[in-house]
């Protein structure tokens, strides 16, 4: 028969864990709505910026330095665009910094990791700029033919252009420097409070098709040059890609996170129905046993 003891006893504690769970997923509901609104309103400014991009490729030309001060890697813009054999491979790798988000950091990281298979197969270095504590505790732990880079921990919980920039800066020194060939952000497209798709974006070297003749405005002037805009505009759209992909995996974390934690509220919900049903069931039998005892003994005495 079960122990009345024990079953109480594992009855609050999920009672206990019921609640932590329900605050976890009220705390998630109501960061991920900001969140929600957040990405979405960034996205146009995203969809624009690429717009004005591709009119400014079409129009510049040919791509120089020349006469440009060029202080970092992020400033060398006709390197960044020029494309070139891909023997080095970066991936930014965006998970978060904390667990209890269902299969979000999972997913990520399973995709990244199957990239870098793909890339041993085929002779390319892969080198993992980690964002999140998931993220570098995986990636430190896992076997896999890649170089891991220092982790970037604090711009998980709390995305924001400033550390997008710092991203930037890191990858473009090395992409120019010749360290990696090519990165690709892996991250999550977030849909809504259900759904997300883990996908990887192509970052370095900048990939944008030219707008065609029709597109190009014959009256727009630049001053004081066009490569001298061009040298601001390039990474300008490279960090707002990576602040666009922090958005977009803060998001998706956060839904998962709320989706995960209602589901362990309602199967707490579950188990302490059972459990209080398991527990009336041996109070009753308990109660019966006593019962049946109690006349058992009062029929000895009489016989």
């Amino acid at each position: 028969m079960p122990n009345l003891k024990d079953i109480k006893s594992r009855i609050n504690s999920v009672q206990n864990t019921k609640k932590i769970t329900k605050a976890m997923k009220m705390v998630a509901a109501a960061k991920v709505k900001k969140a929600e609104t957040t990405v979405k309103a960034a996205r146009p400014f995203s969809d624009e910026l690429l717009h004005l991009f591709r009119k400014m490729l079409g129009t510049v030309g040919e791509y120089s330095t020349q006469g440009l001060k060029v202080e970092r890697g992020l400033d060398n813009y006709p390197e960044l665009i020029k494309p070139r054999a891909v023997k080095s491979e970066g991936l930014l790798v965006m998970t978060s910094n904390k667990g209890l988000a269902g299969a979000y950091n999972a997913n990520v990281i399973k995709s990244a990791l199957k990239r870098v298979k793909e890339n041993s197969e085929n002779g390319i270095k892969t080198v993992i700029y980690p964002v999140g504590q998931k993220a570098v505790s995986a990636f430190k732990h896992k076997a896999g033919d890649y170089e891991l880079k220092k982790g970037y921990l604090s711009i998980a919980n709390e995305p924001n252009a400033t550390g997008a920039n710092i991203i930037a800066e890191d990858i473009a020194e090395d992409f120019v420097n010749g360290k990696i060939d090519s990165i690709d952000i892996f991250t999550t497209h977030f849909n809504n409070m259900m759904s997300y798709n883990v996908v990887a974006w192509e970052v370095l070297p900048v990939k944008v098709e030219k707008a065609s003749e029709k597109e190009l405005d014959p009256l727009m002037l630049f001053e004081p040059s066009p490569h001298a805009i061009l040298q601001k505009l390039v990474p300008m759209y490279i960090t707002n890609s990576i602040y666009q992909a922090l958005l977009e995996a803060n998001a998706s974390e956060l839904a998962s996170r709320m989706t995960a934690m209602s589901a362990a509220s309602n199967n707490a919900e579950e188990m302490i129905t059972t459990l209080t049903i398991d527990y009336n069931k041996a109070r009753q039998s308990a109660i019966t046993q006593e019962l049946v005892e109690i006349v058992s003994g009062a029929n000895g005495v009489k016989g």
